[in-house]
């Protein structure tokens, strides 16, 4: 979602000079504080202080590891560096710091021969899939996808706000905006989230309100509209997912996780801002009585439908659930887009037999040719079809986006017999 998705993107110092951008109040932005106060002094010995105090604040961050190193490089303390940066490469994370003039001292210890292959493995694509659907579009920035009971294909435009079907418009800024996450209903009409963010062309005062938007697919006619009630600035619901006559959705700037009731016309909140930083993908679990939640930041946590009562889900140390976008279930598997890390990957983590842990993981596909920020997708008759390309990251300061874009891919990876 925007924040997180414009914010995230790592080459060299920015993850550090990040820290003052994304403050709020907990102990890992405390950590930042100090780490970026001690960078400014020159203070190294501090930075480490500090990058230790953020690690212990948030274990699984990558960016508060990728600090540490920093900060052991700085402090030169360069066999720590080396074994915290070995840490990520065990995640499948790439800071890319083999092309940053900061850790050049790593590059003549013993160990740095073994870990620049490592990368290099790590950069090579990993599994296959097929193109199931392609748009003529390079301006398009789509987010969303669904597919119809007869096959056909349903894409939505962050960037022109537009809903289509096959290709043709089947609502054009209907009252809506941006179009992001999408379900199909089982009376099957179809359900979308959509917000005015500052990538929507023309986005004008509408901006910072969001909702939940029907659409009748036979004729394109915009059903129900339900705006979600102004609680800040900005909010962005960016995902969803219905069950029975309840819609839960992810509001990735407030942290939020509201349940909208389709008889009622009437949104609750299910979780309050506060717990995660940026939620975004979101399913049900086996039983109906729980909602996995990807927070962009922090990870997977396990929500009570009941009570909203949440929990973080546990990792093993060699798996990382940081900056997941789509979030989907197969079976005893979540299936996870993650976009907020390099390389890009769709992911698949088996749930424990309680469903409160991550007992493993294995990697779907990374670093395809395709892949340009990846986004959301669906489980579909046994397969998964996700959207590839969506050119999030090309947005520059100005909102504008580059001449010269491919046009949107949806990529479709065989589930059978995994």
């Amino acid at each position: 979602m925007p924040m997180n998705k414009v914010l995230a993107r790592w080459s060299g110092l920015s993850v550090l000079l990040l820290a003052a951008q994304l403050a709020s109040a907990d102990d890992y932005a405390d950590a930042r504080a100090e780490l970026v106060a001690a960078y400014q002094a020159q203070d190294y010995a501090g930075m480490v202080a500090a990058a230790h105090k953020g690690v212990a604040a948030r274990p699984d961050h990558p960016g508060a590891k990728f600090n540490l190193a920093l900060a052991f490089v700085l402090n030169d303390e360069g066999e720590a560096a080396l074994a915290t940066l070995e840490q990520l490469l065990s995640n499948g994370i790439d800071f890319g710091v083999d092309e940053l003039d900061e850790f050049a001292a790593l590059r003549e210890l013993d160990g740095w021969a073994a870990y620049a292959e490592g990368l290099q493995e790590l950069r090579a694509p990993q599994g296959s899939a097929e193109i199931a659907y392609r748009l003529d579009d390079g301006l398009f920035v789509p987010e969303g996808i669904a597919i119809g009971s007869d096959g056909e294909f349903y894409l939505g435009s962050i960037h022109k706000g537009l809903l289509l079907r096959d290709g043709e418009v089947l609502s054009d800024r209907q009252g809506h905006w941006s179009v992001f996450g999408m379900r199909f209903d089982d009376d099957g009409s179809l359900w979308f989230a959509s917000a005015a963010v500052a990538q929507l062309e023309d986005v004008g005062e509408d901006l910072g309100k969001t909702g939940l938007f029907r659409v009748d697919t036979g004729t394109g006619e915009i059903t129900r509209a339900a705006v979600l009630p102004q609680h800040a600035d900005e909010q962005v619901l960016g995902d969803l997912v219905i069950v029975d006559d309840l819609i839960y959705a992810t509001d990735s700037l407030t942290g939020a996780v509201y349940r909208y009731a389709i008889a009622a016309d009437e949104f609750s909140t299910l979780v309050e801002p506060g717990l995660m930083r940026s939620p975004q993908g979101l399913v049900v679990d086996a039983s109906g009585e729980y909602l996995y939640v990807a927070d962009y930041t922090s990870g997977l946590y396990r929500v009570s439908l009941e009570d909203g009562a949440a929990e973080r889900v546990a990792l093993p140390p060699a798996v990382s659930a940081y900056g997941i976008d789509g979030l989907y279930r197969h079976g005893k598997e979540l299936i996870a887009i993650q976009n907020g890390i390099r390389p890009h990957r769709v992911v698949a983590f088996t749930l424990s037999a309680d469903g409160g842990a991550i007992t493993a993981s294995r990697i779907l596909a990374s670093s395809l040719p395709e892949f340009d920020e990846p986004t959301l997708g669906l489980v579909h008759e046994g397969d998964f079809y996700f959207v590839a390309n969506s050119h999030w990251n090309r947005f520059d300061r100005e909102n504008r986006l580059p001449a010269g874009l491919a046009g949107p891919i949806v990529l479709k990876i065989s589930l059978a017999g995994r």
